[in-house]
């Protein structure tokens, strides 16, 4: 807890590796048990059939949101899944207090179809700026930290963008912040395909309907920040990977 008039960051300072454990101990109790062992009733949609949620969400952001309100007295959790209950409560991160940010499983398709590009994301802010971050891939046991002054790390090690001035690369593979394309991995669709729909959106669809999607505004995608078209069906199917960097050790 934040003690007398203890700053975020001498709070952090203690406290960062207990937040770790809290990531790690909700993936391993309420996440990976559900991984490939799904069964139908522990998977709803949200908005639609691309906007799901299983079991394993609801129970790590309830954990999570335990532990982490527990350690931080006086702080609060914003959490993708009590967000979508409550829409009203995000308006917590523009209070006074701390704030927690979960999204328990970012990824959730790829989580409901057993693949490995889901993880963890946890994030501590106060008045609109964030003071640090946990980024945890449980089916690769791979954890990625970042605090606002000290730089990242992922297991332990420093990350780099480069020298100063260099402009990062796109790595444009999942999960988000991992390093560089993985010929197991699932390459993302690029921003241009998603701005004039996916190879089989096209396919599937009539070709006046796609002249319609076509002559749509663009509008920005909640997820990715990439434009995705809209039309009077909904957004296009196409799926978009967030920007990722390809991190590399000073030479």
């Amino acid at each position: 807890m934040i003690e007398n008039n203890e700053t975020i960051d001498e709070f952090l300072a203690r406290h960062t590796g207990d937040v770790e454990e809290a990531v790690r101990k909700a993936a391993a109790q309420e996440i990976m048990p559900r991984w490939r062992r799904l069964a139908a009733h522990e998977v709803d949609q949200k908005s639609g059939p691309h906007d799901l949620v299983t079991d394993a969400d609801r129970k790590a952001e309830l954990y999570l949101t335990e532990i982490l309100a527990g350690l931080l007295p006086g702080s609060v959790v914003v959490g993708e899944e009590a967000v979508h209950a409550s829409p009203a409560s995000y308006g917590a991160i523009r209070g006074e207090a701390p704030v927690w940010i979960i999204d328990p499983v970012d990824g959730t398709r790829q989580f409901v179809r057993g693949e490995e590009g889901f993880c963890t994301l946890v994030a501590l802010a106060r008045h609109g700026v964030v003071h640090a971050s946990w980024t945890y891939a449980p089916a690769d046991d791979r954890l990625a930290t970042a605090v606002r002054g000290r730089g990242a790390f992922q297991d332990g090690e420093r990350l780099y963008a480069g020298p100063p001035g260099t402009r990062p690369r796109p790595a444009g593979w999942w999960p988000c912040w991992r390093a560089g394309p993985d010929p197991q991995r699932r390459p993302a669709v690029t921003p241009s395909a998603a701005r004039n729909f996916s190879t089989n959106s096209r396919a599937r669809r009539s070709k006046s309907a796609y002249r319609a999607s076509r002559s749509a505004p663009a509008t920005a995608s909640p997820t990715s920040g990439v434009p995705a078209a809209s039309t009077r069906w909904g957004r296009s199917s196409a799926s978009v990977s967030r920007p990722t960097v390809e991190w590399a050790k000073p030479q």
